[in-house]
């Protein structure tokens, strides 16, 4: 019904910066809530950032303490994209990290949540 397909990620040094990316398709009547979490080896999978409000009022971002300052979110609503700039990256920021939406979904009565596959992220020299 809805898919999210994540791009970029990689293998950086501390100090540098990656971007990451996520569109959203299929069947989307609006989405509620895009953002990003991550899980690292050995560890829950947590909230890094994610922008909830409808996708025609804008919303506000809910950040990790962790990454506030360096991480920052964005959203295009006309492309059903979302995006993640990660600055001053750090060894323990190292993770996959996943795409996350809530969606109203065109035919269905309840909002979904979908994930996307994963992406690695690497900080180490």
């Amino acid at each position: 019904q809805v898919q999210l397909v994540e791009s970029g990620g990689g293998l950086v040094q501390p100090g540098g910066s990656l971007r990451l990316s996520c569109a959203a398709s299929g069947s989307i009547f609006r989405i509620n809530a895009m953002g990003w979490y991550r899980q690292a080896p050995g560890k829950q999978r947590e909230l890094v950032a994610v922008i909830t409000g409808s996708i025609t009022s804008g919303g506000s971002t809910n950040y990790a303490d962790s990454v506030k300052g360096r991480f920052t979110a964005s959203r295009d609503n006309a492309k059903n994209t979302v995006c993640l700039q990660m600055n001053s990256l750090k060894p323990e920021d190292t993770a996959v990290y996943y795409c996350y939406a809530a969606v109203d979904v065109v035919g269905l009565l309840h909002p979904r949540q979908y994930w996307g596959q994963g992406t690695q992220v690497t900080v180490s020299s």
